[in-house]
């Protein structure tokens, strides 16, 4: 676990947002303590916090994991890359992930637990795992949706000085320590500009519902294209590359 704590990059550009807490975390978990152990300690100074953190032994057998958090506001954790960026999103976006949660679970009182998720279910775990927030002018998003890339990274480009992007997904922050060409997210649009990432976490705890999801209002977005956010997207010729800047798929005749 030090090991992979010690891998995170905290000046990359896309964990600016998360370094203020997550760099004293981190440090905090290099000196021994468990994951579930140091996110209790800056849970204590948020006081939005809804949960606390718990080993994941404490998780009971066949119980599934969204509804014991629910039913008993601690969230299990395992040491890992990927629960501690779980446990940083909770205590950057505690509305957000509660309301996530408690969409999960009536989810699961519903239908149960079946082998194959639900379009509601399945929507929200790819909000929970991958996904990126983005206020941004319509020609920015419109492009996007249609997976223009040489629009949007070219003569675009200078609209990203009036964007805001935001990572959300922790398994997508999982994955960025070891960055790579292809990682791509899933964009959820926040159309009003609601100001600090705390007003984003409000107003995300307050409109996200299961159907509206289920829609899958995501577009994609290979992160390391973003402008400012990886070197080599500088270089010309960097969105040629159609196995990661993909075009759209045609329409069926």
């Amino acid at each position: 676990m030090a090991q992979d704590i010690a891998a995170i990059d905290w000046t990359a550009p896309w964990l600016q947002a998360w370094r203020a807490r997550g760099q004293p975390l981190a440090e905090a978990v290099a000196t021994g303590l468990s994951c579930a152990q140091a996110l209790n300690l800056f849970a204590e100074q948020v006081p939005t916090c809804p949960v606390r953190f718990v080993p994941q032994s404490e998780l009971p057998p066949g119980q599934a994991y969204e509804a014991f958090i629910f039913a008993t506001q601690q969230v299990p954790t395992r040491d890992g890359l990927h629960d501690f960026f779980n446990g940083l999103c909770w205590l950057h976006f505690p509305h957000t992930k509660q309301r996530l949660n408690q969409l999960q679970a009536a989810q699961i009182a519903h239908s149960g637990i079946a082998p194959v998720r639900g379009p509601a279910r399945d929507a929200l775990t790819v909000f929970d795992e991958n996904a990126v927030l983005l206020h941004a002018p319509d020609a920015v998003w419109d492009a996007l949706v249609r997976k223009d890339w040489q629009a949007l990274f070219g003569p675009l480009r200078p609209l990203w000085n009036e964007a805001r992007l935001q990572l959300f997904g922790h398994a997508l922050l999982e994955k960025l320590v070891h960055p790579r060409i292809a990682m791509t997210a899933h964009v959820y649009r926040v159309e009003c500009d609601v100001g600090a990432q705390g007003d984003w976490d409000g107003w995300l705890g307050a409109h996200l519902n299961a159907d509206a999801l289920a829609d899958k209002p995501f577009s994609h977005l290979p992160v390391l294209g973003v402008p400012g956010w990886w070197p080599a997207n500088e270089v010309p010729g960097f969105y040629d590359d159609v196995s990661v800047f993909r075009p759209p798929r045609l329409a069926p005749a």
